[in-house]
């Protein structure tokens, strides 16, 4: 089976059993101030299976299989060959991780923060797509026009940095910043370690050349 929808499947699966049910939603989701306090470390990665409502799941499950088929089919598949699958599977699950390392760091000692979604690791996704193929034209739905991966990634860190220094608001824009960044540096290393490629001068060369 597809990776990619192995992992839609478990996430919708999980997130539509927890719409109605706030104490499994508490009992897995993103807590800072448990997982320093108690050592409940597994919801490092519980909290990517939540989602706050449908509109939540459906834009993070759209825009993941998006990314991720491309990855799956073409993008990874094209540098690792056999081993396309599983490094798909070690990016997502290890972005839903990293993603939420900074929040943690900041959050730990303050018991009102809680997070949930898998916005970093979607994240990661689609910044390894624009990591290997910078070019590629985006268009999502608050964009009512094509523009190439590498502005649009561009315009996201920025704006995701910003939000995420502002604070406040509902939305995880550190996990979107750092997502996409650990989605970045894991696919760049694993080209250069995994393939002999080095994505930044490929860049270069098909951007500036």
């Amino acid at each position: 089976m597809s990776i990619t929808f192995l992992i839609i499947i478990i996430t919708c699966a999980v997130s539509i059993l927890a719409f109605n049910r706030e104490r499994m939603k508490d009992d897995l989701l993103f807590w800072p101030y448990f997982i320093h306090k108690d050592g409940q470390y597994y919801r490092f990665l519980t909290n990517g299976v939540l989602h706050a409502d449908a509109m939540h799941l459906i834009f993070n499950m759209v825009s993941f299989y998006s990314f991720g088929m491309a990855l799956e089919n073409y993008l990874f598949k094209a540098l690792f060959g056999d081993l396309s699958r599983a490094l798909l599977a070690v990016l997502y699950v290890t972005a839903i991780v990293v993603a939420v390392i900074p929040d943690y760091i900041k959050y730990k000692n303050q018991s009102h923060y809680r997070s949930l979604g898998a916005s970093g690791a979607v994240s990661a996704i689609v910044f390894s797509a624009i990591t290997i193929q910078p070019n590629m034209p985006i268009q999502f739905f608050f964009i009512p026009f094509k523009i190439p991966g590498f502005v649009f990634g561009i315009c996201f860190l920025i704006l995701s940095a910003s939000l995420a220094k502002k604070g406040g608001g509902n939305i995880g824009h550190s996990a979107h910043f750092w997502g996409s960044m650990y989605g970045i540096l894991f696919t760049y290393l694993a080209a250069k370690l995994l393939a002999g490629v080095d994505l930044i001068q490929m860049f270069i060369q098909t951007t500036f050349n």
